[in-house]
């Protein structure tokens, strides 16, 4: 199987060992506290989970700019974004050496971290900006991820963390949430060597259905990870649950059996495009997948990105840097001319009018009124699903 990024094992900062776990819990209670921003707390599940290997903890200042800067670290890690624990207040841990991180997603504020400050520095003027520029390629606050991201605060808290449970996500989600050690050993389980994983942060129609299938065949793949994101997302996205009965309703029919691994992580989406996707991939490689498909406008959102520099940002990178392969797709949809769903590069001959195509707002529209998706489009066991939940929606604001 393919190696964890930056190590030969994978080190994820949970504590396993169950009697260390409560000695720190219990030390928590003890220790001056923090109640964490959300984006921060998914910082702390990821690095919980592995997926952030090799890094033990939050970021510095320095660390952070050179990060947003050129993509690395002070001490010459390869790093597309910053990991930054910020806040707008530190009076309650001032002076302290060792804080608990509490979540801001749980009732109650439980500990999610114990960890060690190496220092508390205070972001001058001009760093939130230059990194906020750096990472989304813009300063626009109308752009979520640099509205949630300059939001956060001015101080910056860091050191290594042991991270001591996975917030609201192992309940919540007991069926799809998965830490990369969980995926690898699944992986091993399945006796599967290469593996395709697909990033999705929303229901799959039959476009994605079959990029997912084009892309284990195109690279002889054993199997693919649909991995989809289970934390916060923009308002208006569809809800981590009803993504994931439609999306494993899609896999028991239509694909054949043990060719899928339907999972989740823990993590707020950033919307930072093209520095996202890299990140995505360092944490599919974590989680032991040997290609990653990038499709159009990866981790975008509104028109900040161009529809391909999520994959055009993977020539930037020093060759050998990671050791995940990326599956460049187009978009996808289906040919009225040839009955199936084709990536539109592959048919110059096509106009627009040669497919279907229907727009998110259209798609929402339609569910609404409970109007039948094409069955080209979406396959109708999936737009039932998505149906319901529409017209509940549509319910609760008549």
């Amino acid at each position: 199987m393919i190696k964890p990024y930056g190590s030969d094992t994978l080190n994820p900062l949970f504590v396993y060992d169950e009697k260390k776990r409560q000695q720190l819990l219990k030390e928590a209670e003890t220790l001056p506290s923090l109640v964490i921003h959300s984006s921060v707390a998914g910082n702390v599940v990821m690095l919980g989970s592995g997926y952030f290997n090799p890094l033990k903890g939050f970021m510095n200042i320095a660390d952070a700019m050179k990060v947003a800067d050129r993509m690395e670290m002070t001490n010459g890690l390869f790093w597309p974004v910053p990991i930054l624990n910020m806040t707008p207040d530190v009076s309650a841990i001032k002076n302290a050496k060792r804080i608990a991180l509490r979540d801001p997603n749980v009732e109650g504020n439980p500990v999610l971290a114990v960890q060690d400050v190496e220092a508390i520095e205070e972001l001058k003027d001009g760093h939130v900006d230059f990194i906020a520029e750096k990472v989304f390629r813009t300063l626009d606050q109308g752009h979520i991820g640099v509205s949630t991201f300059t939001g956060q605060g001015k101080y910056v808290i860091s050191g290594p963390i042991q991270v001591l449970n996975f917030s609201y996500f192992q309940q919540e989600f007991p069926d799809t949430f998965r830490t990369a050690v969980e995926i690898r050993n699944e992986i091993q389980e399945r006796g599967w060597n290469k593996v395709v994983a697909f990033q999705t942060r929303n229901p799959m129609h039959r476009a994605h259905e079959e990029l997912c299938k084009i892309a284990k065949d195109a690279v002889n793949a054993d199997g693919v990870l649909i991995h989809m994101l289970l934390g916060k997302l923009k308002a208006g996205d569809i809800p981590a649950p009803v993504r994931d009965a439609a999306i494993r309703k899609m896999v028991e029919l239509y694909f054949p059996p043990n060719t899928v691994m339907i999972t989740g992580y823990g993590f707020d989406m950033l919307y930072a495009g093209p520095r996202e996707a890299v990140l995505h991939a360092i944490f599919r490689q974590n989680a032991g997948c040997s290609h990653f498909i990038i499709g159009r406008d990866h981790a975008g959102v509104g028109d900040y990105y161009g529809a391909f520099d999520a994959q055009a940002i993977f020539d930037e990178i020093p060759r050998g840097t990671l050791q995940i392969e990326i599956f460049r797709a187009d978009h996808t949809a289906f040919s009225k001319k040839l009955n199936k769903v084709v990536m539109m590069r592959d048919v110059p001959d096509h106009t627009k009018d040669d497919f279907v195509l229907l727009s998110g707002t259209k798609v929402r529209e339609m569910l609404a009124a409970g109007k039948d998706l094409p069955p080209e489009f979406s396959r109708p066991e999936v737009a039932r699903i998505l149906m319901g939940y529409y017209q509940e929606e549509a319910a609760g604001k008549g």
